[in-house]
């Protein structure tokens, strides 16, 4: 199924070129007077032989100003993310905004038996499949985790998806030099040679800060090797406000900036010209409860965030959907999230994840991925290009019919009319005449794409030798 990105020939603007230089001033004074806690040697050393202010008992790094604008002058504005089909790779670009679905989920609804069970690698190729059929869905975060195999998920997770789809890959769980080594053996095998891999890269990682201030060992280490590999890397700060950051928007953008910021200006040390996307997602801690609420922030930080990317000359990766409702076709389903693909594209994200989770980005019901691809459809429709011509002014139809005419016998209603509306879930007649229920619409389309969508399959040959990485990566991984 061809790519549909949401195109839009305007932008809006949230932040004034005012506050987003003080957010960015504020980012300088973080990584400058309080720094930014690296349990790396490696990192710590590449930070000290650049003139950072390293402590090493306390692995606290404190980066000069200019130090880090000269590192951030390197960072690629736009960059390509390839696929195993290659009328799917993604050019980054001004305008056009790409979507993927949400991961990495723990538990799945049973599509046989409705149980809520804990996923597993089937789980993994069953959706990556789903998401190959819909046009809404330009990239795949796997969608659920594949705890079967244990530390070797993530590889797992990767050798499910290219073998279910040809689209671009972005792993959120492959974490630490030995998996990111092994998951670069297997994008060598699938783009044919490691240049092949870094001009065309079929996959890209996204790895997690550590609210407040501080980076992830494993994180840093494997991401400095795919950076090296010419892998794509976004780090993704989860700042909650009133907990792991201040509890105004501004603060907590200011922090999980400065930690996003710090680990680009790493990247860009090591390897000057990486290409590193930006992403945070602020969350709101209950006051009562002390719950993690991520639909609270959305309007101002999602949006803000990508504005203070762009400030900062990198892509973003943006936010959207993940309800946190339970069950999928509610009212709070839709509400949580009707407004996200709409405002997320005109703000100018490059890509965006999101798609098909509930419960906070923790549960699947493969529903879900049905109703928000409508969600997605209408979002789309609704900043799409109005075509203004000849053909669609129908100038001739209408002098035809006249006043008090009917336009149901022109010829040019005929060629337009099954084209102008898109029957979605929501507009499915069922033998009475009255419209279906929505998610028995969604449901019984799942059920169609598995039974008749089958992705080309990967060469036998490539087949093998990603079974033959996997079982190395499981003796070492255990």
């Amino acid at each position: 199924m061809p790519i549909e990105p949401i195109r839009t020939t305007f932008q809006i603007q949230l932040l004034s070129h005012e506050q987003l230089n003080r957010l960015q001033e504020a980012t300088l004074t973080i990584l400058e007077e309080v720094g930014v806690r690296f349990p790396s040697q490696k990192a710590l050393a590449i930070f000290a032989d650049h003139g950072a202010l390293v402590d090493h008992d306390t692995q606290i790094v404190r980066i000069p100003r200019d130090l880090v604008r000269r590192a951030m002058a390197t960072v690629p504005r736009y960059f390509n993310l390839g696929a195993r089909d290659p009328a799917c790779d993604l050019h980054l670009q001004e305008c056009v905004t790409y979507f993927a679905t949400d991961g990495c989920g723990v538990e799945t609804i049973d599509f046989e038996t409705g149980q809520r069970r804990s996923s597993v690698k089937a789980d993994v190729e069953r959706m990556a499949r789903v998401a190959d059929y819909l046009s809404s869905i330009a990239f795949y975060w796997p969608m659920i985790s594949a705890q079967d195999f244990g530390r070797a998920a993530p590889l797992h997770e990767l050798d499910a998806s290219w073998n279910n789809m040809g689209k671009h890959i972005q792993s959120e769980t492959l974490m630490g030099e030995v998996p990111a080594r092994y998951g670069i053996e297997m994008g060598t095998v699938i783009a044919g040679d490691k240049d092949e891999l870094r001009r065309r890269p079929l996959f890209s990682v996204v790895i997690c800060t550590i609210a407040p201030l501080a980076q992830d060992k494993e994180g840093i280490e494997g991401a400095l090797l795919l950076a090296e590999a010419g892998i794509p890397v976004g780090f993704l700060a989860m700042p909650t406000m009133g907990t792991t950051a201040p509890s105004t928007f501004a603060g907590a953008l200011a922090v999980g900036d400065a930690e996003i910021i710090s680990a680009t200006v790493l990247m860009q040390l090591a390897h000057p010209g990486a290409p590193v996307f930006h992403s945070l997602m602020e969350a709101w801690a209950d006051p009562r409860s002390g719950a993690y609420v991520a639909y609270q922030a959305k309007a101002r930080c999602r949006y803000a965030q990508i504005e203070l990317a762009h400030h900062w000359g990198m892509p973003a990766l943006g936010g959207a959907f993940g309800t946190e409702s339970v069950n999928p076709g509610t009212w709070q389903a839709a509400a949580d999230v009707a407004m996200d693909p709409i405002l997320v594209s005109l703000v100018g994200t490059e890509i965006v994840t999101g798609l098909g989770l509930n419960r906070s980005y923790t549960l699947l019901h493969a529903e879900s991925l049905i109703l928000d691809d409508e969600l997605y459809h209408r979002a789309r429709n609704t900043l799409m290009d109005l075509e203004v011509d000849d053909n669609t002014l129908a100038l001739d139809s209408i002098r035809a019919v006249g006043p008090g005419g009917h336009f149901m016998a022109q010829e040019h209603t005929r060629k337009h009319m099954r084209t102008m509306m898109e029957m979605g879930v929501t507009h499915q007649l069922g033998p009475d005449g009255k419209y279906r229920d929505p998610l028995e619409v969604a449901r019984e389309k799942v059920n169609w794409i598995l039974n008749n969508h089958q992705p080309e399959p990967l060469e036998e040959a490539k087949r093998a030798e990603l079974s033959r990485i996997l079982a190395a990566a499981g003796r070492e991984l255990g």
